[in-house]
């Protein structure tokens, strides 16, 4: 095996990898991405699975390495790319990768943002930081909240340092992302246009801040059947009762909402 590049540590720990893989589900008929493969270790038992398998890996010590272990397994495709900037498949796909830190919130970007992007589900190990940061129950800025509005992200357990080789200075986690359901395009504009309001006012009623898009007697409705108060604080607001009532929103087509931003429509 090559030697660790500088800054990056492999995932070591067998009991952590069997975990992941078990969580993820993935097997005949699904393709997986394992995301800076390293020499393999995650690879290999997704392969194992049955499942499709794209390695993508920078490295070309680790590429080489990567190409003679899987020769002989036509289910295993090696990618000699950046995860930054790999092009991702136009079908459905799933990853279960151990990210290196530096660039998680680059690859997330790429995989939660687009309303186009075609990932189903992942099974990510990142930061422990990171991990709170982004299942936490307020998203402390309006991308944290888009990607919580439209993904079920949970913070499966705390992977300590010493499950990598070398161990880094802090530990990390298993972070578990599943597509919520019943958002079309229309209805992703909707609630990035609430959530963009929210995000501006946080402290203006919940109200005021809907009905930009609806009456004021349906507006109060649509939260309180949620859960929410319509009177309190826009922040106070959980982004998954936002993106419930974007979807309700986004049936009436008699109401004008404004485009995507580029770089969401993907």
């Amino acid at each position: 095996m090559p030697s660790t590049p500088s800054g990056v540590h492999l995932l070591s720990c067998p009991r952590v990898i069997r975990s992941l893989i078990k969580h993820s589900g993935v097997g005949p008929g699904d393709l997986v991405i394992d995301f800076g493969a390293g020499p393999g270790a995650l690879t290999a038992p997704l392969a194992a699975t049955g499942a499709a398998v794209l390695a993508v890996e920078r490295d070309d010590a680790f590429v080489r390495v990567l190409r003679r272990r899987f020769a002989a397994r036509p289910s295993v495709r090696v990618v000699r790319s950046d995860l930054r900037w790999v092009r991702l498949p136009c079908r459905d796909f799933a990853v279960v990768s151990s990210i290196p830190f530096a660039v998680s919130t680059p690859l997330l970007r790429r995989l939660l943002s687009p309303v186009s992007g075609r990932l189903a589900h992942a099974d990510l190990v990142v930061e422990w930081g990171l991990a709170r940061r982004l299942t936490a129950s307020r998203p402390r800025d309006l991308e944290s909240a888009w990607w919580a509005a439209r993904f079920d992200l949970r913070l499966v357990r705390r992977i300590p340092s010493w499950c990598f080789t070398p161990a880094p200075s802090v530990d990390a986690a298993h972070l578990s992302v599943r597509r919520r359901s019943g958002l079309d395009g229309r209805g992703s504009a909707v609630l990035w246009a609430l959530l963009g309001s929210v995000y501006r006012q946080p402290s203006v009623p919940a109200r005021r801040v809907l009905g930009e898009f609806a009456a004021y007697r349906p507006a109060l409705r649509m939260l309180r059947e949620a859960g929410a108060d319509p009177s309190g604080p826009a922040a106070s607001v959980q982004v998954g009762v936002w993106a419930r009532v974007a979807s309700v929103v986004a049936v009436d087509r008699g109401i004008a909402v404004p485009r995507l931003p580029r770089g969401l429509r993907g």
